[in-house]
Parts: C-alpha cells; sequence; structure tokens
C-alpha cells in the first residue's frame, strides 16, 4: 500500500484496527528486508514497515518520548526534541578549543540487529506502566522479516530489524554509558548509536578506550567492533559525517564528499530518460538538503568547486537531450550562439563530459541562464546559510 493510498484506507478500517490496539490484540505485518549497499563493498540489511506499521509507530514514539526524555544525559543528541545532530558534531570544535586533541572512536558491530530486548523492556517497564503498549512495542522488536525472495525469516530476541521510528530506543540502551562517562567527567556527544569521546592526551585516550569497550559489553551485552574502533587524533575522527580540519575548524568527511557526486551523477544520469525539468528540481531538493546539514562545514573554497561540477553536470544532462545534430544546432541559436561557430559543437563527436565543458557549450547554457532554469547556486547558499543577512547576494 503506498502512502498515498493510505488515508481512504484507514478512515474505513481504522475502528477495527483501534479496537485491536486497545485490546492489546493488534499484530504488526511482517517487515520487508532491503539491502542497502555500503561503501566497503558489503550491503546493510534494513527493515521496511507497512504504512500502517509506520504510523503506528510513530503515535507510539510520541507518546512515550517526553516520558522518557527528561531523564537522558545531556550529552545525546538523537531523535529528541530540540536536539539535533549539528548540536552533536559542535561537541567536536568545542574539544578542540578546550585543548582536547584526542578521541575515542567507538562503533558497535550491527547495534540494532544486537540489542538485547530483555534489558531494554525492562528499562521501559521503570517509564511506561500500560501493559498493552509494553506488549506492542516487544511485539514490533519481534516482527518477522519477508527477504526479497518472498521467503520469511522469523526475528530472534537479538536479531531487532532497525525501525526507523524507534531509534530512540537507543538513547535507553546507551543511557546508562551517557551517565557512566559524564560522571567520570569526560567529554563526550552521541546521537543514536554513533558517540565519541574528546580526552587531552593519548595515553587517557587508549585508558578511556579499554574502559568503554568493557563497559559496553559487560554491562550492556554489546558487540564492539574492535576493527573500526580506535583511540587516536581527533583530526583523524570522524562523527556523523564530520571531521575537524585546519586549525579546529569542522568540515565535511571525504566519504560524505564522494556520496554527494555519487547521488548527483544518479539523479543527472545522461541515460534516465526524465525530463529537464525534473531533473533540475530533484538536484535542488537534494542539493538544499546537503549543504543544510554540512552547513557547519567552513569549506567556502569547495563550495564554488562543486558549483561549477554540478553546473557542469547540468550541462552534460542537456547535451545528451539535445541528442541529434539539428537539435543542437537549434538550441544552440536560440541561446545566442553565433551560426558560423555552431558546427564547432553541434557536430563534434567528442564525449559528453568533455562537451559539458566546450566554451560555446558554457557560452550558451551560462551560470545566469541555468539560475534562472532553477539550477541550484551552492555558492549562494552556503553564504545564505553563514551570513543570512546577505540573503540578497547573488553569483556573478
Amino acid at each position: 500500500m503506498s502512502v498515498g493510498d493510505f488515508p481512504d484506507f484507514c478512515r474505513k478500517h481504522w475502528p477495527r484496527i483501534s479496537a485491536d490496539l486497545m485490546e492489546g490484540n493488534y499484530h504488526s505485518a511482517l517487515v520487508r528486508r532491503v539491502f542497502v549497499p555500503k561503501p566497503d563493498g558489503s550491503k546493510r540489511p534494513l527493515g521496511i514497515p507497512t504504512v500502517q506499521d509506520r504510523m503506528i509507530q510513530q503515535a507510539v514514539a510520541q507518546v512515550i518520548s517526553p516520558l522518557l526524555d527528561a531523564d537522558f544525559s545531556s550529552r545525546s543528541y538523537g531523535f529528541r526534541p530540540n536536539r539535533s545532530a549539528h548540536q552533536a558534531v559542535e561537541t567536536m570544535e568545542t574539544g578542540w578549543k578546550e585543548g582536547r586533541r584526542h578521541a575515542v572512536d567507538c562503533y558497535f558491530k550491527s547495534f540494532f540487529d544486537t540489542v538485547n530486548h530483555d534489558k531494554l523492556m525492562t528499562s521501559l517497564r521503570e517509564k511506561i506502566r500500560c501493559r498493552k503498549t509494553l506488549g506492542l512495542i516487544r511485539r514490533y522488536l519481534m516482527a518477522g522479516v519477508r527477504l526479497p525472495d518472498g521467503t520469511r525469516e522469523a526475528t530472534h530476541s537479538r536479531s531487532a530489524t532497525r525501525r526507523t521510528t524507534l531509534l530512540l530506543l537507543a538513547n535507553i540502551v546507551l543511557d546508562p554509558l551517557d551517565k557512566e562517562l559524564e560522571t567520570r567527567g569526560h567529554h563526550l556527544a552521541r546521537y543514536a548509536d554513533d558517540f565519541i569521546i574528546l580526552v587531552k592526551s593519548a595515553k587517557a585516550a587508549q585508558r578511556v578506550m579499554e574502559s568503554v569497550v568493557r563497559f559496553c559489553e559487560g554491562r550492556l551485552k554489546l558487540v564492539v567492533n574492535r576493527v573500526k574502533s580506535r583511540a587516536t587524533l581527533l583530526e583523524s575522527c570522524t562523527f556523523l559525517g564530520c571531521q575537524i580540519g585546519h586549525r579546529g575548524k569542522l568540515m565535511w568527511t571525504d566519504k560524505a564528499l564522494l556520496r554527494f557526486k555519487q547521488h548527483v551523477r544518479g539523479i543527472t544520469r545522461r541515460n534516465r530518460g526524465h525530463k529537464v525539468q525534473d531533473v533540475i528540481d530533484e538536484l535542488c531538493l537534494y542539493t538544499r538538503g546537503w549543504l543544510n546539514y554540512y552547513k557547519l562545514s567552513c569549506t567556502y573554497a569547495e563550495v564554488l568547486e562543486l558549483s561549477e561540477w554540478v553546473r557542469r553536470s547540468v550541462r552534460l544532462y542537456y547535451w545528451k537531450q539535445w541528442k541529434q545534430p539539428r537539435t543542437r544546432r537549434r538550441n544552440l541559436l536560440a541561446l545566442g550562439v553565433f551560426p558560423e561557430r555552431i558546427h564547432m559543437a553541434s557536430r563534434s563527436r567528442k564525449g559528453y563530459w568533455r562537451m559539458s565543458n566546450n566554451s560555446l557549450v558554457r557560452l550558451a547554457l551560462n551560470n545566469c541562464w541555468l539560475e534562472e532554469q532553477g539550477v541550484p547556486n551552492m555558492r549562494g547558499i552556503w553564504i545564505s546559510l553563514h551570513y543570512p543577512e546577505q540573503r540578497s547576494v547573488q553569483e556573478v
């Protein structure tokens, strides 16, 4: 069922669904298993609940979140009201200014697949008295999985599929770790299952690393990824796609930049066959979202390079759409290219990417024209995010 079809279905069947929920008899549908490629070539298993289950999970999350949030550590930033990934990332810059140049970069091995359900439910019972709500959460954690080949697979007590709307339960599991580290006076930030601890020396980092591993594996019954976890210089650590760069300034990571380019290449893929305006609208939406997330990054020079690269990708898409020489000639003429020079571009056999940087193509599809078509001006967006009072500044 699509999201668009759900409202009509809900109006018709809500009395029955509501009655099942109130009586404690509601059972979730199977979760669809998908595998998302990871940068290292492996695949991450994710579970996609039905639209109905997502709605109910979100309702549960909105009700129990205020009951749980009050006691959470102030160093926890994920899936909490008035807190964000930006606040968590700023901790790295603050720690650098305070002289904390070493860090413990710790990773869990399949955190959402190895959470101990019994410990999680025990923690929930301390705050939630409704047995029916607790039973509903337990059933969601134990929902079966439908694999891509159509077969079904049971979810065991220690192999939960990651639920997007119930990620706040990670705060319940890891809150004892936050408070333990705060009690020891450590400077840390955590967002869901990602966290970083900042210290002032390499010796302290190694000591804290060993202590954290013992605490997580002993008391929390979690599995620490000893291959990826390390005690190292803060400049070598990445956290939520960011790292400390020159002079302690925040910047996006190389992996984040690579993912951005891969996504833009997918949007502007020359054999995609979509209307140019649809491609530009999708590109604008993605680019603005990406810059909004990485707006704390002090990388103006890199933004200028990315802005030109994005425009070149759009020129490539236009050139592909104007596939026939006569179509290219007609469009170049309409955009003001001199007729006696058009044959140098319209009948060229050079590759699409090379032609996207051709002087005549750049003259016709110039920056101002592309911006009029809606192509995102990354430089302008970056300036408006860092200097709101200069929103009227435009790219020359």
